[in-house]
């Protein structure tokens, strides 16, 4: 391991929680600007997380902490084998498997919102993972490594010979970070049938650690996207950064224009915008090599 890579986690675990709270405040802030509002402070979302930690803790079920830890922990696993340059297909295998916590966490609780919002969540890892998968296969069949180092080293960019996988997963970022038109496991801005779904009996500290979390896996998310774009140049970081800030950008736009879909038709949305765009770039490739 290089000191770069060490350099890179120590990064990614003491930043990425700041990162993370400061592309949601942005993102409250934006959202506001379209629906003709002020708008919360840019700082909001760390002063909410500040006072869930100070909140009274009601238990629910006891043993939700203990899979939410679990998200958490393995979430920054992810993220630090990611930033480490270890192998992309692995880093998604820790993630997914970090999902599954979360899965649990909702459903320990037995609550009727709560239960319905962890079956949905799951339907959405169904109807994200296979572009998942098929982003770690693009790579190989691009870089031949799922190394992310060695990816992030390419003499050209990625996105080149990857421009179907990167819409693919572009298009799967709007289930992933929960973002309208497919909220349906649980919903940001508290406009939906299921309340807060897999949140609605976590609090205080629970609903906190959950806050955070999802912040260490957008910045890896946003990670991902930016490592589509960098390559051995020095200046492509900023053009990475860049397509990262437009990425969001346009995930905050998706999020204020669409109106919530059926989960039938998130799945099928999904896996035909996966089909037609990675299936075919992934055609493409084969033939070419």
């Amino acid at each position: 391991m290089t000191m770069t890579s060490i350099i890179l986690m120590i990064a990614y675990f003491l930043l990425a929680p700041f990162i993370g709270g400061l592309l949601e405040g942005v993102d409250r802030k934006i959202s506001a600007r379209m629906q003709r509002r002020v708008g919360p402070p840019l700082l909001q979302p760390f002063y909410d997380v500040i006072k869930l930690f100070s909140k009274q803790v009601i238990v629910v079920s006891r043993s939700q902490m203990f899979f939410l830890l679990s998200y958490m922990v393995l979430i920054i696993v992810t993220g630090l084998m990611f930033f480490a340059g270890m192998d992309i297909l692995l880093c998604f295998f820790v993630m997914s498997t970090g999902a599954t916590f979360l899965y649990f966490a909702a459903m320990v609780t037995s609550t009727p919102y709560s239960t319905m919002g962890g079956n949905r969540e799951l339907i959405q890892m169904l109807a994200y993972e296979p572009a998942v998968l098929l982003t770690c296969v693009g790579f190989y069949l691009s870089e031949g490594t799922f190394d992310v180092g060695v990816i992030a080293n390419s003499r050209v960019s990625s996105i080149v010979s990857l421009p179907g996988f990167f819409i693919a997963f572009v298009f799967i970022l709007t289930i992933k970070m929960r973002k309208s038109p497919f909220d349906l496991s649980t919903s940001h801005h508290m406009h939906q049938e299921l309340v807060k779904g897999l949140t609605t009996e976590m609090g205080a500290r629970n609903l906190a650690i959950f806050q955070v979390t999802e912040w260490y896996e957008n910045v890896f998310l946003m990670g991902v996207v930016g490592l589509y774009v960098i390559n051995s140049t020095w200046w492509s970081v900023f053009i990475a950064v860049g397509v990262v800030l437009i990425i969001y950008f346009f995930e905050i736009l998706i999020d204020n224009t669409s109106a919530r879909v059926k989960w039938s038709e998130m799945v099928k949305l999904s896996w035909g915008v996966t089909a037609l765009t990675a299936g075919v770039n992934l055609i493409i490739l084969m033939v070419i090599k």
